[in-house]
C-alpha cells in the first residue's frame, strides 16, 4: 500500500502494521547510473517488501510476519535528498546538514504518528545517512511526545555476504538497477565507471579515513566494479533485503514502546 497513491479516507480505514519510509539521496553514482539511485532502490526494497508482507503464506504458528490477522505495510514518498555533501565535487549532487536531514526524517515520522502510523522503519539506501537515522530513530522512539516507534534499516547491510561488495555505483547498486530499473543504466558507460573508479572508500591509514570527499580518491565518483553488478544478482538482492525488512518490520509491529522511555 503506497500512501502517496491512496486517498486520505483509504488511510484512515486501513488496517496498518507499520509504515516504511524510504530514504535516500541525490548524488552522483558514476557515469553510469542516476543520481537518484539511493531513493529508487531504497523505495524498490520498500515496495517489495510489502508485496511480500501482503502475500504471505498464512502460518498461524509463525511470527509477527506471518500473522494472518495482521495488516497491511504502508509505503511512505522517499525522502530524495540527504546526508550527501561528500560528493559535492560531482555536478548534480543534492545535500542537506545532518541537524536538517534529522530534522525533516523526525518531523516527517511525527505526521505518520499524528495518524495512528506510530510504527515506522526508516528504510535506507544511502550510506551517508547510517548516523543520522541512527540518532533520529532512537530520539523518536525515547521521546514520549511523539508517540511513536521506529528504527533505521540499510538495505545493503541486510543482503548476507554480497553486503561487502557495496562499493560506491558498483557492483551491488549497479544489479539493483538493471533488475528494478535497467533503462536508467547507461549500459555504454560501464566499462568507463569501472576504468575510472576505485576498488576502496577512502584513503586509511592506521584505521582512520584520511579523505573527507570521494573525489579525493576517486576520478569519476565509483567504488568496485559495477560490470560485476547483473540483473541476476539484483534480483537475489531485492529477494534478500526485502526479506529481511519483512522480518524487522514484524518485530517492529510487535514491540512495545514503554521500554525505551524509561518503562520496566
Amino acid at each position: 500500500m503506497k500512501l502517496s497513491e491512496a486517498t486520505w479516507t483509504e488511510i484512515r480505514d486501513a488496517e496498518v502494521d507499520a509504515a516504511l519510509l524510504p530514504v535516500g539521496s541525490t548524488e552522483q553514482h558514476g557515469p553510469h547510473a542516476p543520481l537518484g539511485t539511493d531513493a529508487l532502490t531504497a523505495e524498490a526494497v520498500a515496495d517489495a517488501a510489502a508485496e511480500r508482507w501482503a502475500g504471505r503464506e498464512t502460518d498461524r504458528g509463525g511470527d509477527a510476519a506471518t500473522d494472518p490477522d495482521g495488516g497491511d505495510l504502508l509505503v511512505a514518498p522517499p525522502v530524495h535528498v540527504g546526508v550527501a555533501e561528500e560528493h559535492r565535487a560531482f555536478d548534480g549532487t543534492l545535500w542537506v546538514s545532518p541537524d536538517t536531514f534529522r530534522a525533516y526524517v523526525r518531523e516527517t515520522v511525527e505526521s505518520l504518528a499524528h495518524h495512528g502510523l506510530d510504527r515506522v522503519v526508516l528504510v535506507n539506501g544511502h550510506g551517508g545517512n547510517v548516523e543520522a537515522l541512527a540518532e533520529v530513530a532512537r530520539r523518536v522512539s525515547r521521546d514520549g511526545s511523539t508517540n511513536a516507534y521506529a528504527v533505521s534499516f540499510t538495505w545493503f547491510e541486510a543482503v548476507g555476504e554480497h553486503a561487502s561488495r557495496m562499493g560506491h555505483g558498483g557492483p551491488l547498486e549497479t544489479a539493483m538497477l538493471r533488475h528494478v530499473a535497467p533503462e536508467l543504466v547507461r549500459a555504454d558507460r560501464v566499462a568507463e565507471a569501472r576504468d575510472g573508479g576505485t576498488d576502496r572508500w577512502g584513503e586509511w591509514v592506521r584505521g582512520v579515513n584520511l579523505a573527507h570527499d570521494s573525489d579525493e580518491f576517486t576520478e569519476n565518483g565509483v567504488v568496485g566494479d559495477p560490470n560485476e553488478g547483473t540483473a541476476a544478482l539484483g534480483a537475489e538482492l531485492l529477494e534478500r533485503a526485502s526479506e529481511a525488512l519483512c522480518d524487522v518490520a514484524g518485530a517492529v509491529a510487535e514491540r512495545g514502546f514503554e521500554r525505551h522511555r524509561g518503562g520496566r
